[in-house]
């Protein structure tokens, strides 16, 4: 068995989504960029499990969340996002400007195709 074939550990995380197989799922593509992100930046030592727990904990649990947990992983990115900025890896307006380029890239994408940051009006490479 490859490591490609090789189940993940990951897999058997409590509370993820699972396929009727026992596989996690997501909602969206864009939800298990942001898994892995997280699980690859921790892996390069980035941040401590312990740190990550903390920080989605109160991300999970501000007050403006859905109660239905519906914004779980809107909640996991900003989790991330803190992180990233508390160590210092992105500071917050470097993370704004890179946000608002993505909406404005994901404006100007026509139906259908990839979003892109390239996309943005005003991206300059």
């Amino acid at each position: 068995m490859n490591q490609c074939e090789a189940p993940s550990v990951l897999a058997h995380s409590q509370g993820l989504p699972k396929s009727a197989e026992g596989d996690p799922v997501f909602a969206e593509p864009w939800q298990a960029d942001a898994f892995a992100l997280t699980v690859h930046l921790h892996a390069r030592g980035v941040f401590t499990w312990p740190e990550w727990a903390e920080a989605l904990s109160a991300e999970v649990h501000k007050p403006d969340r859905a109660e239905d947990g519906s914004d779980y992983f809107e909640a996991w990115v900003a989790a991330l996002s803190a992180v990233l900025c508390s160590k210092g890896v992105v500071d917050a307006p470097t993370l704004d400007a890179l946000h608002q380029g993505w909406q404005r890239a994901a404006m100007a994408t026509p139906h259908g195709q990839p979003i892109l940051l390239e996309n943005d009006p005003e991206y300059a490479a």
